[in-house]
C-alpha cells in the first residue's frame, strides 16, 4: 500500500474517527427548524422507503 495512502488512513483513523464528532449539534435544528436524528435511525428511514434501490 502506498505511504500516503497509510498516512491517509492513519490520519483517518486517529483524528477524524475517533468519537469527537459523534454528538448531534444544535445548527441542524436551526437551520432545518427541527429536531435532528440520529445516522443510524436516518439510514433505516431511507432504507426502508426504498429511496437507495433505484440510485
Amino acid at each position: 500500500m502506498p505511504e500516503d495512502v497509510i498516512n491517509l488512513l492513519n490520519y483517518l483513523f486517529s483524528e477524524i474517527l475517533d468519537g469527537r464528532n459523534t454528538t448531534v449539534s444544535h445548527g441542524v435544528e436551526q437551520a432545518l427548524d427541527r429536531k435532528p436524528k440520529d445516522f443510524s435511525a436516518y439510514v433505516k428511514e431511507v432504507a426502508a422507503n426504498g429511496t437507495w434501490a433505484n440510485a
